[in-house]
């Protein structure tokens, strides 16, 4: 057998699990709060690797190490930022979110809780949430989409355009006929594997290397710069980067997790799982791109002529071609992981917050199911459209829709877990704020100097607090549910927990 075809056989293997594991988790999904949120009934063991799995996409295995192998380690502040910034967000965000959402009419999605949290009889502020997230997680799905196309081009010589279909196909069986729960056990195998494989490949490249010293030496003969943290960046640049973190809160796939959990309390656990998953992939991403300018230093007869593939050239040359096939598995692992979440939020905003306000109040189960099925498909197909023009590089395109998710949502998140005063209409006009100014700043040449999730952020924030200021109404029945939230997502409340997933 020849090397890409052992590579090719592990590969295989690979994604027939995954549509495997979309199989059963098919069979266990019956109405559309399972196909949505898998009944609440998330461990937190299973919602953390699931978050975190979602959560990091192509970005950690392709576009952070390119960006760190280019640049040095001033480009770590953006891993430096997100880890901040998801432990804040399991501490804070996450059993509230989990109790809140619950207390408030059972809201399955962000735009109907914001609806329920807010008492919104309008219905404008779920369309507009919904529209936000039908439009940022178009661009966020074509990223995958375009990650995946370099991964086939790059490892198997493949047309752009084919690995595209490979990736986006299978992703979209099994998040088709799996939904949510095959989401997130997709989610929980591809973050295992995603964990071995940024822990073997910078070890094997480290002693191919020739260990920590000499990596060293090779690193600062080409640019000692790439090891300092300051470097060749501003303080705008490094606020800038490390600025990543604040788009946590606002993320819709990786809250929906926080939803879908068996209780407010598993988020302890969840938290410490997590940040310790995050915390050791990060490290192996950032690893692998400085030890990959030493390898590549010290062999110069081996070209790698994109660097956002230094991850894949450095398995498939130091691995044998299976072990090889399952590290670049690892790469689709981050891809569709991400992808596959994306698409399930697509198809809630398009269903449960689209949908039901004009379609028919009386579709039976199996109806809705399906509409959230053909929602997953409309995503993809223009997602896919998108991803055809690759001007953009991988990081560029997943920027731009966390800063969207992040400025248009975090603050109006935050708000509703924390602030009663928090009205529809400053939430609304939050919203609205937060996604125009990332536009506006994103394609501007002011984003060359500050990453538009700060703006946009700051904008969104002092908006919502200043027009809900404006136009407050006390009403008992928010107030009431806002305390009850309260008191259920704290640490020694005890509720009866609903069957396990």
């Amino acid at each position: 057998m020849t090397d890409q075809t052992f590579q090719l056989v592990a590969i295989i293997l690979y994604l027939a699990g995954m549509v495997a594991i979309g199989w059963f988790a098919f069979r266990q999904t019956n109405d559309l709060d399972d196909y949505m949120l898998a009944g609440r009934g998330l461990k937190p063991g299973t919602a953390a690797l699931s978050a975190g799995a979602s959560d990091m996409s192509g970005w950690l295995l392709l576009g952070l190490p390119g960006a760190i192998y280019v640049s040095g380690l001033v480009e770590a502040w953006i891993a430096i930022g997100l880890t901040i910034g998801a432990w804040l967000n399991w501490k804070f965000v996450a059993p509230r979110l989990r109790s809140y959402t619950q207390v408030s009419n059972n809201s399955i999605t962000i735009p109907s809780f914001f609806e329920n949290r807010l008492k919104d009889n309008s219905r404008i502020l779920r369309v507009v949430s919904g529209v936000i997230i039908l439009v940022f997680f178009t661009f966020y799905v074509s990223s995958g989409m375009v990650a995946g196309g370099v991964f086939f081009e790059n490892s198997f010589g493949s047309t752009f355009l084919v690995g595209m279909l490979i990736v986006a196909g299978v992703t979209l069986l099994y998040t088709l006929f799996g939904g949510f729960l095959g989401a997130t056990l997709t989610d929980v195998a591809q973050g295992i594997l995603m964990l071995v494989a940024l822990i073997a490949v910078p070890l094997v490249a480290l002693n191919a290397a020739g260990g920590i010293t000499a990596t060293l030496e090779s690193i600062r003969e080409v640019d000692p710069t790439r090891l300092s943290l300051t470097a060749g960046g501003s303080i705008l640049s490094v606020i800038s980067a490390a600025a990543w973190g604040l788009g946590y809160v606002g993320q819709p796939h990786i809250l929906v997790r926080f939803m879908a959990m068996r209780t407010p309390q598993d988020a302890r656990a969840g938290r410490r799982i997590g940040i310790g998953w995050m915390v050791i992939t990060a490290i192996g991403a950032v690893s692998t791109a400085l030890i990959g300018i030493a390898y590549f230093q010290q062999h110069p007869e081996v070209t790698l002529q994109n660097p956002e593939t230094v991850f894949l050239l450095l398995s498939q040359i130091l691995f044998h071609p299976f072990i090889a096939g399952l590290v670049l598995a690892a790469v689709l692992a981050a891809v569709m992981s991400t992808i596959s979440s994306q698409l399930i939020v697509c198809s809630s905003a398009l269903v449960e917050d689209l949908y039901k306000i004009v379609g028919k109040k009386d579709a039976t189960p199996k109806q809705m199911i399906m509409l959230g099925r053909l929602g997953v498909l409309v995503v993809a197909l223009v997602a896919g459209l998108i991803a055809l023009n690759r001007d953009s590089t991988i990081l560029e395109l997943v920027g731009f829709a966390w800063a969207g998710f992040g400025a248009a949502f975090g603050p109006v998140v935050l708000l509703s877990l924390y602030w009663k005063k928090l009205s529809t209409w400053g939430a609304l006009a939050s919203m609205v704020t937060g996604a125009v100014v990332v536009f506006i700043w994103g394609n501007s040449a002011l984003s060359d100097s500050m990453y538009e999730i700060v703006p946009g952020f700051a904008a969104s924030l002092l908006v919502a607090v200043v027009v809900s200021l404006a136009t407050y109404k006390p009403s008992a029945e928010i107030e009431i549910e806002f305390d009850t939230a309260v008191e259920q997502s704290h640490p020694s409340y005890k509720a009866p927990k609903p069957a396990k997933v």
